[in-house]
Order: structure tokens, then C-alpha cells, then sequence
């Protein structure tokens, strides 16, 4: 988190408290998806490189603050080199705006599929023959899986071989980078 303010550090120090409050609750405004700060009220304190590299200081530090449940010490300590009275605007916004940040983040990251798993269950066969082969030997994983969408609770059950569950584990740990990465 320390590169994230670093460059904000320096950026902060040219607003009085009162607009650094107010830019830091559009900042929160417009993570979640309202409108944002326009640029245009602050042109002649910052080009438009330090902007945006403002802008994505101050989200990445609002974000990863509530992702991570960092506490007001770790919070101030990444803008020790902010006054410390712009460090505690920073800080009050973000605890006073933490939960709608959170509910923002939750909804986003939910928004991606209506469906939820709710249980799941597995057996490992193995499969000694079959209608053309008389002898295969080959190990079957029986996935059972109960999912609920749109709030009916639908059973799917999968038969994977070893290549097939190999893949199945690659996608969802491809997922999983995904949704930490939108966290």
C-alpha cells in the first residue's frame, strides 16, 4: 500500500482541508458508481497526470482501507507525510463511508453471476470397464453440486476423469485471481 500513497502524499499537500474533504467524498462517490470529481475544479492545482494519478491513489487507498479492515493507525501511518490534519479528513471520510464502500464492493463483486453455490459433494470411482472396453481402470470424480439462482436451489451433478478435473481446478483457481483482483 505504500506506493499507492506516495505520490498522493505530495499531490494532497496542495488542497486546504475543506476541499481535500470534499474531493475525497466525490473520490468515495464515485467508487460507488456515482458521479465523480471533475477535473475541471482542480486544473489549476494539478496536470492531468497528477490527477489521475491522484484519483487512482485515493480509490486504491479508500478500497484496499475497507478490503483489508486496515485500522486508522495503518491508515495514517501511509500519510505520515500528509499534515496531519489532511491525513484525519482522509481518515474521517473513509470511516464515516467504510460500510457504503463495503455494500459498493460486495454488490459488484455479486453482480457477476446471480447463481451461488450451497453445497457440494464428491465421490471418486473408478471405472473398471465398460460397454467397449473391457478393461479401462480409470478414476472418476462424481461432483454433486447444489446451487441456488434466482432463489431456487437446483441440483448439477458433473463425471470429470483426471484431465477433465485438472481443468476444472485451473478455471476456478483463474476465477478466483479474478474476483481477488476486483476486491
Amino acid at each position: 500500500m505504500a506506493e499507492l500513497t506516495e505520490n498522493m502524499v505530495v499531490l494532497l499537500s496542495a488542497l486546504a482541508n475543506k476541499d481535500c474533504r470534499k474531493l475525497c467524498h466525490r473520490v468515495v462517490d464515485s467508487l460507488c458508481g456515482r458521479e465523480p470529481p471533475h477535473r475541471g475544479d482542480y486544473s489549476a492545482t494539478w496536470s492531468l497526470q497528477e490527477w489521475l494519478q491522484l484519483l487512482d491513489s485515493l480509490t486504491a487507498l479508500f478500497r484496499l482501507a475497507v478490503v483489508n479492515n486496515i485500522s486508522d493507525e495503518v491508515v495514517l501511518s501511509q500519510l505520515s507525510d500528509v499534515s496531519s490534519s489532511q491525513a484525519e479528513v482522509v481518515l474521517s471520510v473513509l470511516r464515516a463511508r467504510e460500510e457504503e464502500i463495503r455494500c459498493t464492493l460486495l454488490d459488484r463483486t455479486n453482480s457477476i453471476s446471480s447463481a451461488t453455490l450451497q453445497d457440494f459433494d464428491w465421490q471418486l470411482k473408478l471405472a473398471l470397464s465398460s460397454d467397449k472396453i473391457s478393461s479401462l481402470h480409470t478414476p472418476l470424480l462424481s461432483l454433486s453440486l447444489d446451487v441456488r439462482e434466482n432463489g431456487v436451489l437446483r441440483p448439477v451433478t458433473l463425471e470429470m476423469n483426471r484431465d477433465e478435473l485438472g481443468m476444472l481446478i485451473s478455471s476456478l483457481e483463474s476465477a478466483n485471481k479474478v474476483v481477488l483482483q476486483l476486491k
